[in-house]
């Protein structure tokens, strides 16, 4: 399976590169794909490459929806029947 994920763009460099941040993770990506990326834009990551470009509130809603799934991941039996 295959996951592409939101993440902001802190910092655009020079050969079509960027640093991104997701949840305070900061890497090193290729924005070869797209046109134009500046500062502030989320883009949608697949294996190091930048394959799209998503509006803010879009971007914002799905990082919250993978952290309720996170939480739910981390949650024990127990907690999820009651």
């Amino acid at each position: 399976m295959c996951l592409a994920i939101p993440v902001k763009v802190v910092e655009v460099l020079p050969g079509q590169q960027a640093i991104i941040d997701l949840s305070g993770v900061r890497k090193e990506i290729s924005t070869a794909l797209l046109d134009s990326v500046q500062v502030g834009d989320y883009v949608i990551l697949h294996v190091g490459y930048a394959i799209g470009k998503l509006d803010t509130e879009e971007a914002l809603r799905t990082l919250a929806l993978f952290g309720e799934l996170s939480m739910m991941d981390s949650a024990s039996p127990e907690d999820l029947s009651s």
